[in-house]
């Protein structure tokens, strides 16, 4: 019994830690870790899953493509699912894939055609009677950010199709800056004094998702389109390579790299010649996507999840280099870690300069033996933060120094190691490797604690991004979550700031003043407690009903509750324990946020038992305001229609939820119907 419940603990943390990197990744274009660390993540998640398939459940992330859409863009629906692709990191996976897909359709399959997996940003473009009307992100797959006007602006995005082309169409792409316009980005943001690109890929969904499209147009971004998504009333096609000539005569621009491919030998082959030329490409790319080409097949193989059975990405190996580690420096995260990273001798990695990287934590240098003044071997394909793989032992002087936490942060006047920000004392709780400075008001973590706060899934505070956060932290308008209740007795001082009208400033103090009625879950997640998810917050607010409750809690008590081991009970223990936490809630109740909720049997709830997915855009609420409705109420929430599903619920411009409803015989019922269900069952 031990392993399968140390398995479910497991699954936990992953799918935890791996939502948090696709919400960085694909939200706030803002990648904490590689993606060679992200795909090992996502295959250990989806390894534990298949060996232990009761724990799989329809929110974990193997299920998901990307992550919720930003719904100041406006959201749009995908008729069809944006899918990820599954990734093969040797020929022996490779090898694997083409052997699954042959078993599943009975024959040796040796059609393919080979594209480059460019490191950008994926879109779909839709085209109604000749006319470019719509583009939006790949987002969580089924829904996307529309990010039309930014588009326009870039000229290989045809405006307008040829007359004879399907009366309505879809293509997918990916939008990318070329690594000279990167480099020259870079150059002209350094002369103004802006914060760099780490990357092309960041550079571009940076550019593509500003919500001013002249700052888009003013970047060379370019395009190649990799697929007809769907096409009503179109010319037959069949197979993908005929699709791509025929989108490439209705003007759309298309890989001159991309290869038909005959057996999966040749597919290997055009692998090698890339992973060996890939210096010569002017765009980033960290691998090859390789597709079955006959359509009538992929139809057959069908999908696997979120991804197609009929493609894969088979990765390039990761870009590495040597230099010299000069120093570890030490920065605290928005949970206090101290996180170790490393100061390098300036060197070029696959076309970009790199000064610093990640070492994780210190039980991770010293198993990899890295010492100050070593020759290491740093590692990137393509990401962010690159990685400290590890030394080049024979290189060695002698004078190289081993690396101590507690020495580098110690300070002399205190007589104690202390926080490098604040001058907290420094802990590390039983059990865990990292440690923690153990002020949370500290200034490193503050800023992105009050970033958290007002996110959607917390407090939901619209208007309180990460740059408005920066910004009111940095001129002392707000020092902790509880200033920002503040905020309406300084009114001018708001107006004052850039880009911070009346309306805004009036939008943002609303946003501030209804939060005040969040449901106790999201106030438990909103105050930031270690390892404490949404799906913990919900179970701890069903528990203890009230955040005091929840603050008085015994150790016991709270282990005794399913899923919340040692590790979380300690961590809600301890954040209580501090005195400055106390004081934070303590303001938060006078400024009249709601810190507790009756219990409700759900059982006897009006909604208990139905199930709702909805569909398209509805007028009276955003779909996230109307899934808290249905939760108030006791029903569930579910992101697909299936034979479970009680209604469809139907908006504005819905999507292919509404065909699979109708397959179901599913009910399905307009915005005026389900406001009236809700009316009746209040």
């Amino acid at each position: 019994m031990a392993e399968p419940e140390e398995t479910r603990k497991r699954i936990a943390r992953l799918r935890a830690e791996i939502n948090h990197h696709n919400y960085r990744y694909h939200v706030l274009d803002s990648p904490e870790i590689s993606d060679a660390e992200y795909d090992s993540l996502m295959r250990e998640l989806k390894q534990l899953e298949e060996r232990y398939p009761r724990f799989l459940t329809p929110d974990s992330p193997t299920q998901r493509v990307g992550a919720e859409p930003l719904e100041a863009f406006g959201v749009v629906e995908h008729p069809l699912p944006l899918l990820s692709l599954g990734n093969a990191f040797s020929s022996d996976e490779l090898l694997a894939w083409h052997s699954r897909i042959s078993r599943l359709l009975g024959q040796d399959s040796s059609d393919f055609v080979g594209e480059h997996k460019i490191d950008g940003l994926a879109v779909a473009l839709t085209y109604v009677d000749g006319r470019f009307v719509t583009g939006a992100t790949r987002g969580d797959g089924l829904r996307g950010e529309d990010i039309t006007q930014n588009l326009r602006t870039i000229r290989s995005v045809p405006l307008a199709v040829p007359k004879d082309a399907p009366p309505r169409f879809e293509v997918r792409g990916e939008v990318f800056l070329p690594i000279d316009g990167f480099h020259k980005l870079n150059q002209e943001r350094e002369k103004e004094g802006s914060p760099l690109f780490a990357n092309p890929r960041n550079a571009a969904a940076g550019s593509v998702r500003q919500l001013d499209p002249r700052i888009t147009a003013r970047r060379p971004l370019d395009i190649y389109v990799y697929m007809l998504g769907y096409a009503e009333g179109g010319a037959p096609l069949t197979t993908h390579w005929e699709a791509l000539e025929y989108l490439k005569s209705l003007g759309f621009k298309i890989n001159p790299n991309n290869r038909r491919l005959s057996g999966i030998e040749q597919v290997a082959e055009y692998h090698q010649t890339w992973v060996e030329k890939r210096e010569e490409l002017r765009y980033e790319a960290d691998g090859i996507v390789v597709k079955v080409n006959r359509l009538e097949i992929q139809q057959r193989l069908g999908d696997v999840g979120r991804e197609p059975r009929w493609a894969i990405a088979y990765k390039f190996p990761a870009v590495q280099g040597t230099t010299k580690l000069t120093d570890i420096g030490i920065s605290v995260g928005r949970t206090g870690t101290l996180n170790p990273y490393a100061i390098l001798e300036p060197v070029s990695v696959g076309g970009v300069t790199i000064s610093q990287a990640a070492l994780h934590n210190e039980v991770d240098i010293r198993r990899k033996d890295i010492r100050i003044g070593d020759t290491v071997i740093i590692q990137r394909a393509g990401e962010v933060i690159p990685e400290v793989v590890g030394p080049v032992i024979s290189k060695r002087t002698g004078k190289e120094k081993e690396f101590n936490l507690l020495e580098k942060v110690y300070d002399k006047e205190k007589s104690r190691p202390a926080c490098p920000i604040c001058g907290s004392e420094v802990l590390r709780p039983e059990g865990e490797v990292m440690y923690y400075c153990s002020n949370a008001a500290c200034p490193a973590q503050a800023q992105q604690r009050i970033e958290l706060f007002a996110s959607r899934g917390a407090m939901d505070i619209r208007g309180i991004g990460e740059n408005l956060s920066a910004t009111l932290f940095e001129k002392g308008l707000i020092k902790d979550v509880a200033d920002l209740y503040d905020l309406k007795n300084r009114k001018e001082q708001l107006l004052g700031l850039d880009k911070m009208g009346e309306k805004s400033v009036d939008n943002m103090l609303d946003a501030i003043d209804r939060s005040k009625n969040r449901p106790l879950a999201r106030v438990i997640l909103a105050l930031g407690i270690r390892h404490i998810g949404g799906e913990t917050a919900e179970l701890l607010a069903g528990e203890f009903h009230s955040v005091d409750a929840l603050a008085e809690a015994s150790r016991e008590r709270l282990i005794s509750i399913d899923t919340v081991g040692p590790k979380i009970a300690d961590s809600i223990i301890g954040f209580f324990h501090q005195e400055t936490n106390r004081n934070i809630i303590r303001r938060l109740r006078e400024a009249g946020v709601k810190l507790e909720e009756k219990p409700a049997k759900v059982e006897a709830m009006p909604l208990a038992g139905m199930e709702f997915v909805l569909t398209g855009t509805l007028d009276a609420f955003s779909r996230q305001e109307a899934e808290e409705k249905i939760k108030d109420l006791g029903g569930t929430a579910g992101s697909s229609v299936t034979r479970k599903t009680t209604y469809l619920v139907v908006g504005a411009a819905p999507g292919s939820k509404l065909d699979r409803a109708r397959s179901l015989g599913t009910r399905i019922i307009n915005e005026t119907e389900f406001l009236q269900l809700l009316n009746q069952k209040v």
